[in-house]
């Protein structure tokens, strides 16, 4: 299902089909994605067999909330390559399993679409249409140290306000904030 396009990419689900299964794969078995995704993440992905339980794992956590949340692959329109996720959720509390009302915005680029503004585009159309609902604030959590997603965050016209803690188990975050436009 497609959740949004923009210009030059469309955000739809991840599917089990072999293609998507073998990038999912491809991309979250990098060690420069993985360092990233904190201390508790269960990447890298070490054996392809590792991406059905991802996948099914990310449709489970959102599936009361039907297509509004999710983690989304982003594929190029022009090339029909997917070159990353793209995501809007609520954000796992500090035990990691209950969620918060906090909602987040987050990408992951294959290293080889690094630099084309995808994270940007795509992030800025997801978050428009979680806006459009009524959503008042969305967060980017984004490790220490990473300075790339800190500028996508920054591009996107969010605020940073410091290092928080309040999510992803206690892990402490770079935080930026954007409020809905009125």
């Amino acid at each position: 299902m497609t959740i949004v396009t923009t210009e030059r990419l469309l955000v739809r689900d991840w599917t089990d089909r072999p293609a998507d299964l073998a990038r999912l794969f491809e991309i979250y078995s990098r060690p420069e994605i993985a360092q990233w995704l904190g201390a508790a993440s269960r990447f890298p992905l070490t054996d392809p067999a590792q991406a059905v339980e991802v996948l099914a794992r990310w449709h489970r956590r959102h599936a009361a909330y039907g297509e509004r949340y999710g983690l989304w692959a982003v594929e190029v329109r022009e090339t029909g390559v997917v070159v990353g996720t793209v995501m809007i959720k609520p954000l796992p509390g500090r035990d990691e399993q209950v969620l918060t009302d906090d909602i987040e915005v987050g990408w992951h680029l294959h290293p080889q679409a690094w630099g084309n503004g995808y994270a940007t585009e795509a992030a800025r159309a997801c978050m428009d249409r979680e806006f459009a609902t009524g959503t008042p604030l969305i967060h980017a959590v984004v490790a220490p140290g990473n300075t790339a997603s800190m500028a996508v965050a920054r591009r996107l016209g969010m605020t940073p306000v410091g290092r928080r803690s309040d999510w992803y188990g206690g892990e402490e975050l770079e935080t930026f904030v954007l409020a809905r436009p009125t």
